[in-house]
């Protein structure tokens, strides 16, 4: 005998139509859970973000030691010339064209580090916000699982404590934005 569709009877389409606080309550949990599903991937993107930030940051960094380490080499060069070349030819024209270089990896490495620094700056602030979504995401998460708390319960305290942390979470993470 094949399975039969179950028929409901309507003592249950009449209780659950007079629920319209359970209505309310699941409208409440479906708008938070799409909040939170929103700041989720906000979150997720802003981590990424400040993965790749952190990573550029380190690279120039490296690429800053690289040039230091030149210029020494340099400077270097310039102490031995100047002690084991006395009077020989060609060691002036070597001491200025170490004199040259050195006052260019100099310059390249001021600029270097600069972008280095404002690489890290916008790490930071990206991890600021990063944060602020997911303080925002746990609170929205909350915010879902008290609503859902009042179908078990039926307390009223339930959606209401949810409506409080579904908000805070919306205003923290639109404070991420704003940073």
């Amino acid at each position: 005998m094949p399975d039969m569709p179950e028929i409901e009877k309507p003592e249950e389409l009449e209780e659950r139509s007079r629920d319209s606080l359970g209505q309310k309550v699941g409208v409440l949990a479906a708008v938070l859970a799409v909040f939170l599903a929103v700041v989720t991937i906000m979150s997720h993107r802003a981590h990424t973000t400040a993965v790749v930030q952190r990573t550029e940051a380190n690279d120039q960094w490296s690429f800053y030691q690289s040039k230091r380490i030149k210029f020494h080499s340099l400077e270097l060069g310039i102490d031995m010339l100047g002690l084991l070349g006395q009077g020989k030819a060609g060691v002036e024209e070597a001491v200025k064209r170490f004199e040259v270089d050195k006052a260019k990896e100099e310059k390249d490495g001021q600029e270097i580090q600069a972008e280095a620094k404002q690489k890290e700056d916008e790490t930071r602030h990206t991890e600021d916000q990063a944060l602020r979504y997911d303080i925002g995401e746990g609170m929205l998460e909350i915010g879902v699982v008290l609503s859902s708390l009042y179908f078990i319960a039926r307390r009223k305290l339930f959606p209401v404590v949810a409506l409080l942390f579904g908000l805070g979470g919306i205003v923290t993470a639109i404070t991420g934005l704003l940073l």
